[in-house]
């Protein structure tokens, strides 16, 4: 559940998804389900529909590039290829499906491909034994997205990853740090009047212990 974010899903924090992975996703499936939305900044809908060609080769190998077809994609704006990172290669090369459908995330009995809406119940159940609050299936997107912005990856190569229309939309989706508004804030400093710094600096001297005064007048 989104609780006081505004309808945003909360960023994770890198302990929060050790605690996901490690104590609240049970399956392989589970933890496979939630690496590709994290390491991939996809949509849920877009996870539960990829089928097992989109991820792996004829041969059975992982593909360098994960697919994300424009028919599943919200706007069906356009096919996306996301590099596949070493540690969801890794998992996906130790997950394999049920069932044979063609879906790399096969529903109920093989049905069809896993419901978004059993994706965020598998979520909801790891979150309640790991008592994290807050968190839901796009928390993946957003946090994959914001650290890429953080990590200062120019906005256009982020729109290619996500698939959002435009930068816009994109800016308005990404998160902004509590830490990084108080240093943009601390550079105004620089604003104040020359004179006064200077008195400032005078009355920071004069409060040290004498040798250091003396040195600084050396």
């Amino acid at each position: 559940m989104k609780i006081n974010r505004h309808g945003k899903a909360k960023i994770l924090s890198p302990e929060e998804i050790q605690l996901l992975f490690s104590k609240g996703l049970l399956l392989t499936r589970d933890r496979t389900l939630m690496a590709v939305m994290l390491y991939t900044a996809a949509r849920v809908n877009e996870t539960v529909t990829l089928l097992t060609t989109d991820v792996y080769n004829k041969r059975g190998k992982v593909r360098p590039e994960l697919i994300i077809r424009k028919s599943n994609s919200k706007g069906k704006l356009a096919t996306r290829s996301i590099p596949v990172l070493e540690d969801l290669r890794t998992r996906l090369e130790n997950y394999r499906p049920t069932y044979d459908n063609g879906y790399l995330f096969p529903g109920l009995w093989g049905k069809g491909h896993l419901h978004r809406d059993s994706a965020c119940l598998i979520l909801k159940r790891a979150c309640e034994r790991t008592g994290l609050d807050g968190i839901s299936t796009h928390s993946f997107r957003r946090t994959a997205l914001t650290l890429m912005s953080n990590a200062h990856i120019p906005l256009r190569v982020i729109q290619e990853i996500s698939g959002h229309r435009n930068l816009d939309q994109l800016q308005r989706y990404l998160e902004v740090e509590t830490d990084q508004v108080k240093g943009a804030i601390a550079q105004l400093s620089m604003l104040s009047p020359t004179e006064e710094r200077q008195i400032e600096k005078r009355m920071f001297i004069d409060q040290r212990p004498t040798q250091l005064k003396q040195r600084d007048s050396t």
